[in-house]
């Protein structure tokens, strides 16, 4: 067996014999590369922040769309119904196209005195199924009677600016920041109206708006009365203040009191809510901060009081002067 290389026992690999050996063809080089930079977490579908990023833009959206519906809700005409609530609004002369009557409605002292009033005032009276007035009210406590208003006519704000300087009165405008009640919004109403002022200043969001709510409370004021709505209270107050009315803020904390402040010029009475008071910017435009000397045991005045006796206080003064 001398000289033979090969042996028992031996396995001879297939492929091993010495020389080049063949390459990855550059795989592994490749693999090696960069491939970009790493898209963010929310780009990545199987990522949970995509998830998130995704569940966010539903709820953006559903909260737009949902504004969009308020905001056409707002702009319609507006249903009251109830005996009780009908027939206050005929009463304080709330504007209204329709009166709705279920059919098979009994009959009553408020259901007559709605019927009267709406025939003496010229609305029409229809009698339709009880269904229709369920879907006027999501309670469908509606008592066999509804009361549709129109949307109210807003003025345009540098029109009623207009209208306040070129009256024969030095002009006396109210501006309303943060109040949200509608009964608030019906009083200051009423109050600018009894003590001669040309019209109130409300901003588009944030806002109370006029409603039959408001019109009632007004006792009709609302009617006579010019109503603006600014898309930037604080910017329409500015325009106003370089047309030469005095911006007057009402609050606890003024530094200058009603009983030292001459008011015979033309001024505009910015009103904040009880609670929040006057926004920053509104407050920092003022020109003055107008407190109302009031007892030690009370904190503060309803917004709708103490426009009242600031402007009851305006007008005594015009009173004197003029």
């Amino acid at each position: 067996m001398a000289g033979n290389s090969s042996r028992r026992g031996a396995i001879r690999k297939s492929g091993t014999k010495k020389g080049q050996v063949v390459g990855s063809g550059g795989q592994r080089r490749r693999g090696l590369e960069a491939r970009g930079a790493t898209p963010k977490a929310e780009d990545r579908t199987y990522h949970s922040a995509h998830r998130k990023a995704k569940a966010a833009s539903r709820k953006a959206e559903t909260t737009q769309q949902r504004r969009r519906y308020a905001q056409k809700q707002a702009d319609g005409p507006e249903y009251v119904v109830g005996r009780n609530p009908v027939v206050e609004c005929l009463r304080a002369g709330v504007p209204a196209t329709a009166l709705y009557v279920a059919v098979g409605s009994e009959a009553d002292e408020r259901l007559t005195e709605a019927v009267h009033l709406a025939a003496n005032k010229g609305i029409s009276i229809l009698e339709v199924p009880r269904t229709d007035l369920d879907r006027m009210t999501s309670n469908g406590m509606h008592q066999g009677i509804g009361l549709q208003v129109p949307p109210y006519q807003y003025t345009d704000p540098k029109d009623l600016l207009d209208i306040a300087m070129g009256s024969s009165r030095p002009a006396l405008l109210v501006a309303l920041d943060n109040i949200t009640d509608t009964r608030n919004l019906g009083a200051v109403i009423r109050s600018t109206a009894a003590f001669g002022g040309h019209g109130v200043l409300i901003p588009e969001r944030r806002s109370a708006s006029i409603t039959a709510v408001a019109w009632r409370t007004s006792a009709g004021a609302a009617a006579r009365l010019p109503v603006a709505r600014a898309t930037n209270l604080n910017r329409t107050l500015l325009d106003w203040a370089k047309a030469g009315v005095q911006l007057v803020g009402l609050d606890a904390d003024g530094d200058t009191t009603l009983d030292s402040y001459d008011g015979t010029g033309p001024t505009v009475v910015v009103v904040g809510s009880e609670g929040k008071g006057l926004s920053r910017l509104v407050r920092e435009n003022c020109d003055s901060i107008l407190s109302i000397p009031i007892s030690g045991g009370v904190e503060s005045l309803n917004a709708s009081v103490a426009a009242g006796v600031v402007l009851s206080e305006f007008a005594r003064q015009r009173r004197v002067t003029g």
